[in-house]
């Protein structure tokens, strides 16, 4: 009985020392084809930063996204779910070498977000005003709230 013990506590009858575990090996990292395969051809897109708010009968979304033309744009809403999709191209090219700081995204980029309210989707506006996209989404009416009350049988 007390061998099961130790061999559970992870003693070893030597020195009552603790009884080394391997450590797990990781062996394929996002590199590897499989891996890139398996994310699609959307894992190059960057994420959008969004404001999101509302008032008593809208939605608001705010995102900065300087650079990009109106036509570059894409927004769908699909059930409760508003996508903002685009993408930022680069004015020049320049070799990659040449770059001393490198922080702006150039490309693809997308945000979803499930909306928590429904939206009549049929009057949704949507405007670029300086660098700054603002979507606005009217509240749709919602139905009167019904109180049901449980009967015990």
């Amino acid at each position: 009985m007390v061998n099961l013990f130790k061999k559970l506590s992870g003693l070893s009858d030597k020195k009552n020392q603790p009884a080394e575990v391997e450590a797990p090996k990781i062996e394929a990292g996002i590199d590897e084809p499989a891996e890139q395969e398996w994310l699609g051809s959307d894992y190059d897109e960057g994420q959008l930063s969004i404001d999101v708010y509302q008032t008593p009968d809208k939605l608001v979304v705010k995102s900065t996204i300087a650079g990009v033309k109106p036509a570059d744009i894409d927004i769908s809403i699909n059930n409760d779910m508003l996508t903002i999709r685009g993408k930022r191209f680069s004015q020049e090219e320049i070799r990659e070498e040449s770059y001393l700081i490198k922080e702006c995204y150039w490309g693809g980029f997308s945000r979803s977000v499930i909306l928590p309210v429904e939206v009549d989707a049929e009057k949704v506006e949507a405007a670029l005003d300086n660098g700054v996209l603002t979507v606005v989404l009217p509240k749709a009416k919602s139905a009167k709230q019904i109180s049901i009350k449980v009967k015990e049988k």
